[in-house]
């Protein structure tokens, strides 16, 4: 799938490249994604005036580390998706799911299905009592 979740470990929540580095370190690094995006989100493909910039992590559960994958520029549509747990709390998981079927092209049982997974990695992921954070893809900035 084009578009999927990626529900944080609650115990990295808050814990992002914004807080982490300095306002204009971060502003440097989400204004290189915006460049690479070229006006449009780079999961769905719709242009956009504007663009929310977005962390990728992976998660090593086996040896406790989140991994820092990418940054990329994002709409607000799919952001939304990727954050789901957010959403719903703040009464849009409606128009979420609608956007992930018609990004993905798939059913509501695959939506389903899909949440049901990433719930259940978060869950596991939850069981690590501490990430260690890797940094590595910033050194291309350094």
């Amino acid at each position: 799938m084009k578009l999927n979740f990626e529900l944080v470990p609650d115990s990295c929540w808050y814990s992002n490249l914004r807080s982490l580095l300095s306002p204009a370190q971060w502003d440097f690094i989400r204004r290189e994604a915006y460049s690479r995006a070229g006006g449009k989100c780079m999961i769905c493909g719709a242009p956009t005036a504007r663009l929310e910039a977005h962390e990728q992590w992976s998660y090593d559960e086996e040896k406790c580390i989140q991994k820092l994958e990418n940054v990329v520029a994002v709409c607000k549509s799919c952001h939304e998706v990727i954050h789901i747990g957010r959403t719903q709390l703040t009464g849009g998981e409606a128009r979420a799911s609608g956007h992930f079927m018609k990004v993905n092209n798939c059913s509501y049982s695959e939506y389903r299905k899909a949440l049901g997974e990433a719930n259940a990695a978060h869950r596991r992921r939850n069981l690590v009592p501490e990430w260690k954070l890797d940094l590595g893809w910033l050194k291309k900035f350094l």
